[in-house]
């Protein structure tokens, strides 16, 4: 009897042991960062629409819904949490555009409008809502490209005009003209993404002829130079010191850079998120969009905050928008 009592205290012992072992296990394992929702767009469900910031104002234009290739333009008040209208983009009406903000003015060309791969380009003026177009792209026409102003530079490059591409152009507002600039000796790619960082620009992801691209670049505008940091595929290297759990590789991703870090967010099939820490050369994954898994979405950064927002996942079209709070813990109960 005595044995018996002891048998059943030992294996009691155990359950708590190994209960109290998983339950670590899996406090180990959350991730931090938060997706609180906001303002649902005001504008039709899309995805491939394209973004710029001015100020407190996000502005996100153009898109596909399915059926229809857009050419409104929408303005996101983030201090507010509402949308305003905007005067139509004079251009025809396109999806997976490219875009920047530089001095002021918001600027977005390239895409695809159904029938034709484009090359003109278009300046936006907040201050009296209006469009202007501007010197049509120096580049062949394209669409999936990627664009980005860092330390007051302007630039789109990558993409598809029927070939895989790696070149990049500089704008100049000043001159209206574009000027080709040092590529990178990566691989070429459409779908890619840009986040910046003190001012200095960090391309990742992308597709290449069915291909996931696992090579990850800062580029520096000062002096015009590529750098090749560390891989985001773990399958590219022998040297797992790093990166061995990395799942960041993916193509029609979003980013926004917030604090000095930079996020990957979404993508085909995809809800995850990582972090860049430009200082470690090292990402970390945080807790997945609390929305549903999409592709060909809108990030952005406005002052210090992470949006991600529209996309599509088959033919299903989305309109909500989300903040990313990357210091806090996951709430389901704020949304």
């Amino acid at each position: 009897m005595n044995n018996f009592k002891k048998g059943i205290l030992f294996a009691s012992l155990l359950s708590s042991l190994f209960f109290i072992s998983c339950s670590n296990d899996n406090e180990d394992d959350e991730l931090m960062g938060n997706w609180v929702k906001k303002s649902a767009f005001d504008g039709p469900a899309r995805s491939s629409a394209t973004s710029f910031v001015i100020g407190d104002y996000a502005y996100v234009a153009a898109g596909y819904t399915g059926d229809v290739y857009l050419k409104d333009l929408w303005a996101y008040n983030s201090n507010g949490d509402y949308w305003e209208q905007k005067a139509d983009f004079i251009g025809v009406g396109r999806s997976s555009a490219s875009s920047f903000a530089l001095n002021n003015k918001g600027y977005i060309g390239l895409g695809y409008d159904g029938t034709n791969k484009l090359k003109d380009f278009y300046q936006y003026d907040p201050s009296n809502n209006s469009w202007t177009q501007k010197t049509d792209f120096a580049g062949t026409a394209r669409y999936a490209a990627v664009g980005f102003q860092a330390g007051g530079k302007a630039y789109f490059g990558t993409g598809y005009d029927g070939n895989y591409l790696k070149d990049f152009y500089q704008y100049d507002d000043q001159a209206n003209s574009w000027t080709l600039v040092n590529g990178f000796s990566g691989n070429k790619r459409r779908n890619a993404t840009v986040f910046v960082i003190a001012d200095k620009a960090y391309l990742a992801t992308g597709i290449n002829n069915s291909v996931y691209q696992g090579d990850f670049w800062e580029f520096d505008p000062a002096t015009d130079t590529w750098t090749r940091k560390r891989d985001i595929d773990k399958n590219t290297t022998d040297d797992y010191s790093y990166n061995d759990e990395y799942a960041i590789v993916r193509a029609n991703a979003s980013s926004f850079s917030m604090n000095g870090l930079g996020y990957v967010v979404g993508g085909e099939n995809i809800k995850t998120i990582w972090e860049y820490n430009p200082t470690t050369d090292l990402w970390v994954e945080r807790t997945p969009l609390e929305g549903a898994t999409r592709t060909d979405a809108v990030g952005f950064t406005i002052n210090n905050r992470g949006f991600y927002m529209l996309g599509r996942i088959g033919s299903s079209y989305f309109d909500d928008a989300w903040e990313f709070k990357p210091l806090e813990e996951q709430n389901d109960n704020d949304n």
